[in-house]
């Protein structure tokens, strides 16, 4: 019996891409199976990068799952899989939508996904779960919170968890963005967990940045100091309607009295403040007004081409260091001495700053040593 199952919602002529397999839990005790360990079966380069390229759900789907695993031998297929669809990427506008708990953001995707696919648009939603730091496992439940987008053919929506490998959450979320791009989607939403680090680093591979906030969520005024708030390049007071409706504009208005304290994130624009609601479709178009508006005015200013680039350097940096780390960890016997010094260092006996830089010189030395036992033989 196939391990793979649809939901009943599923048209007669849905194919694979429908499809979820289920998983048994770790057991106490176990380690969690790594995750290359489960893709099995894997493609030729080209029938990877063919499916991408034809939009092929089932293999962009697989092509996505090879990028996110941790095996090794699945990485140097997984970067000739990037540079061969790398030419079709990059067409895209890159949203990240982020918020308080409950201000709705699925919903409001659902929403605005759906007068976005009506507009002739093709949508790609990425939405970051946090992950177990015990298990490595996530939830990953927002195709059930996004059911009609799901059931539609030019919409894609990848659920990722939000650790645990190389690169964590930018570098899988940025080449996944990629992947996406090359298949024709020209829309990408971005959808984080809520406010925190994970907001941070989404900020850092969008093109615009969205902060969604709503009524009662406690002191807008003080909310809108964090600095969550201060990377947004609109912010949209949701669920205005109802009752609610004229809360929500009054939240508008305070915040609107205060975003000129900040410096914009993005050189030469004025961050917006808007309302929205998901259940009656109002504010829905004006904010696509926005986007279009936002990379009218940075494209011509050259602001959105040069965040681009910026973004790509970042990367470039975080990855060395993501692969620097790899390396330390794995130097032979570098576990032990890491172990010792940290127990120095608990115990008070040692001050941080000496041991990592012991630490450091012992990983240099036995680099050392290595690459010179490599010239010698």
């Amino acid at each position: 019996m196939s391990d793979r199952h649809k939901p009943e919602w599923v048209p007669p002529e849905g194919g694979e891409e429908f499809s979820s397999r289920v998983r048994s839990g770790v057991k106490p005790g176990e380690q969690p199976e790594p995750a290359g360990e489960r893709t099995a079966n894997t493609l030729s380069l080209e029938d990877y990068a063919e499916g991408v390229l034809q939009c092929d759900r089932n293999r962009l789907a697989r092509a996505i799952t090879l990028i996110e695993s941790s095996h090794p031998r699945h990485a140097d297929l997984a970067q000739a899989v990037l540079q061969a669809i790398l030419p079709r990427s990059g067409g895209s506008i890159r949203i990240g939508i982020t918020g308080v708990p409950g201000a709705g953001k699925s919903s409001f995707i659902e929403a605005w996904g759906g007068w976005l696919l009506r507009q002739g648009h093709r949508l790609a939603v990425l939405t970051i779960d946090p992950s177990s730091s015990r298990s490595g496992g996530s939830i990953l439940g927002d195709k059930t919170r996004m059911e009609q987008l799901a059931r539609h053919p030019d919409c894609f929506i990848r659920p990722t968890p939000s650790g645990g490998a190389l690169g964590g959450v930018a570098g899988h979320t940025r080449e996944t963005i990629l992947l996406c791009e090359a298949a024709g989607f020209d829309v990408v939403l971005v959808e984080t967990v809520g406010v925190g680090q994970s907001e941070i680093t989404v900020r850092s591979l969008v093109d615009f940045f969205l902060v969604m906030t709503l009524t009662g969520a406690g002191d807008e005024l003080q909310g809108f100091k964090k600095g969550v708030m201060e990377l947004a390049d609109a912010v949209l007071v949701h669920k205005a309607d109802g009752d609610n409706l004229a809360a929500a504009r009054t939240v508008r208005n305070d915040l609107e009295r205060v975003r000129h304290y900040f410096q914009p994130v993005t050189p030469g624009w004025q961050v917006p403040v808007l309302t929205a609601s998901a259940h009656t479709g109002t504010g829905i178009e004006e904010l696509w007004q926005v986007v279009e508006r936002f990379r009218e005015t940075t494209t011509a200013s050259g602001v959105f081409a040069e965040r681009r680039r910026d973004q790509q350097r970042e990367w470039l940096h975080s990855l060395v260091q993501a692969y620097l780390l790899t390396d330390f960890r794995q130097q032979v016997g570098m576990q032990s001495t890491l172990q010792e010094l940290e127990e120095q260092v608990a115990a008070g006996t040692l001050p941080a700053t000496t041991a990592a830089r012991r630490l450091i010189a012992a990983f240099r030395a036995d680099s050392t040593d290595t690459a010179s036992s490599t010239e010698e033989s």
